[in-house]
């Protein structure tokens, strides 16, 4: 559930700090006061879209940052996927800047926001106009339906994914070989490669050696004068390595008298001893500077070769793998007959397995899609459309023969969501008969099905109440109720009846100074409730009255959560 959120400069909310309940919590107040804001707040943290135009007017940068916390860490531990860490505390941060920038974090750990997205899937549902025009697509209906699945479908879902993959690829790799021209320009190609790498012969480090060659050569001059003269300074007669035996035998003439001019002495002959080694290899690099220049043309033109192969092939150091893979294609392309026998045989043996899981997955989805029919119709009459048909419509299942042409990672079935809202009407589409209010006590009631299965730990519900009113509004109240009591639940709202129902509310309003604008938002303790429901009530009565029927209103929803409450615990 989230349990806190905290927005900074996003739109006309300079600061708030947010704190629900893991019920209902509602959001209420004056048209145009900005309920939209916090909405927006939740978006952003589930992932949704920023529009630098949503940062509040002269600010650098704002931010909002949720607080989820579950049961348990098993809920959680998905996340290592992504490199963070699994915790029964979820903290989102998201900043966004005037430029358009955003940094998003999951427990300290930088996302994407295409990641953030997807991990708030698992938890957050929204249901709001985007769902609505969702349910109007025929295409989104199965997946809808196979949220209702049980173990066995859902096992059946899972398995045809992977066949479908499998399949794919099989289908795709027998494609490639099937193709004897391209097959045989392919091994030409293979060939032409395998030979220029091998012809080319080359050895560990070859690359840096030569380089290091070829330095030496363009510097032969330079070389020649340094090697020199370093070795005549330290071997010609009165050089260092004279003036370093006569050290050394003044020093042993005393060595004698103290430890401390033997330890000397020492010293002097182990320099004497190190300094003659140098002359000898200064003598010896002497004779290696005089380099051929056939040597240094030899050099130039390997290197040449090298760095074609290189700009061809890749790093040196992994020319040896891409050889061995260039040769282990090139055999199974020369048996490519025998290939694509054994790829057909094989793609033909997981197109007959995937058709006997897809038969099956059919099969659970047929029986999930009953009893969604009913639990829908139970659910659409008590609010206010007792008349209401649904069916869920599957067109007829294809044959073994066919299937590949409809065979997809979610089977082939091709299923459609039919409604008859009003008595003698037929059942069609919902795009072509559905009104708003009836799109929403239709999605209300899809959520409160789901809600019974175990969905996500919480709900967003904005423009629920569009379109309905009076009696069918505390039935949208009471299905509110009955889904945040078991997963929280959080909706913007205009109705009184709903508001009533209320674990927490935040009223939210627009206020100035006369300089600046703001929007702010205030919790509502139960006088202040009290006060908002009469608000939302206003049918001219006087303020007495209404306040009165406020506070009934408010006691028999306290009543029925009450109800609730024991019901769940019995």
């Amino acid at each position: 559930m989230l349990q806190r959120i905290s927005i900074k400069n996003l739109a006309l909310v300079r600061g708030a700090e947010l704190e629900f309940s893991e019920e209902l919590n509602v959001l209420s107040g004056e048209t145009g006061a900005g309920k939209s804001i916090i909405v927006d707040a939740l978006m952003l943290l589930l992932g949704g879209k920023y529009d630098k135009t949503m940062l509040s007017y002269g600010e650098d940068s704002g931010y909002v940052e949720g607080v989820f916390v579950f049961d348990d860490i098993e809920k959680t531990e998905f996340l290592e996927e992504y490199g963070i860490e699994p915790d029964e505390k979820l903290i989102v941060f998201r900043k966004f800047t005037a430029d358009g920038k955003n940094d998003v974090r999951i427990n300290g750990r930088g996302v994407t926001v295409k990641m953030l997205k997807t991990v708030m899937s698992r938890f957050v549902d929204i249901c709001g106009q985007n769902e609505y025009q969702i349910l109007g697509n025929k295409s989104e209906h199965a997946a809808i339906l196979d949220s209702y699945l049980g173990k066995e479908g859902r096992e059946s879902l899972e398995k045809l994914s992977e066949l479908y993959l499998r399949y794919k690829d099989l289908v795709n790799k027998a494609a490639a070989i099937g193709n004897a021209d391209e097959r045989l320009r392919r091994m030409d190609m293979l060939a032409y490669q395998i030979s220029e790498i091998e012809d080319a012969k080359i050895s560990e480090g070859e690359e840096d050696e030569l380089t290091d060659f070829r330095t030496r050569v363009m510097s032969s001059e330079k070389l020649k004068n340094a090697l020199s003269v370093a070795e005549q300074s330290i071997s010609e007669e009165g050089g260092a390595l004279d003036k370093l035996y006569e050290a050394d035998r003044m020093l042993s003439s005393v060595s004698k008298i103290s430890s401390r001019y033997e330890e000397l002495n020492v010293r002097i002959g182990s320099l004497a001893v190190e300094a003659e080694d140098i002359a000898h290899t200064l003598s010896d690099m002497l004779s290696e500077v005089d380099f051929d220049e056939d040597d240094l043309e030899k050099a130039e033109n390997r290197l040449q070769l090298l760095r074609n192969i290189k700009r061809k092939y890749g790093d040196l150091a992994e020319i040896g793998k891409k050889l061995d893979k260039m040769k282990a294609e090139y055999t199974v392309l020369a048996d490519g007959d025998a290939e694509y026998e054994r790829l057909v045989s094989l793609s033909e043996k997981t197109l007959k397995e995937a058709y006997s899981v897809a038969v099956q997955l059919s099969t659970a989805r047929k029986e999930s899609a009953r009893m969604l029919e009913k639990d829908v119709k139970n659910e659409l009459s008590a609010l206010g459309m007792e008349n209401s048909e649904f069916s869920v419509s599957f067109a007829e299942f294809p044959t073994e023969e066919i299937f590949s042409e409809y065979f997809t990672a979610k089977g082939a079935d091709d299923i459609e969501f039919l409604l008859s809202p009003n008595p003698g009407q037929p059942l069609l589409p919902l795009a072509k008969i559905i009104s708003g209010g009836e799109m929403s006590r239709f999605m209300l009631a899809l959520k409160v099905v789901s809600s019974r299965y175990g969905g996500v730990n919480t709900m967003i519900f904005d423009e629920i109440d569009t379109g309905i009113s009076g009696r069918t509004g505390t039935e949208v109240a009471k299905k509110l109720t009955d889904i945040s009591r078991n997963s929280q639940v959080f909706c913007v709202t205009h109705l009184a009846q709903i508001a009533s129902m209320a674990d927490c509310q935040y009223f939210i309003e627009k206020t100035t100074d006369g300089y600046t604008t703001s929007t702010c938002v205030r919790k509502l303790d139960r006088e202040g409730m009290i006060d908002e429901i009469t608000r939302l009530l206003g049918a001219g009565e006087t303020s007495e009255n209404a306040r009165k029927t406020a506070n009934e209103l408010k006691k028999r929803c306290d009543d029925y959560k009450h109800a609730l409450t024991h019901e769940k615990r019995a």
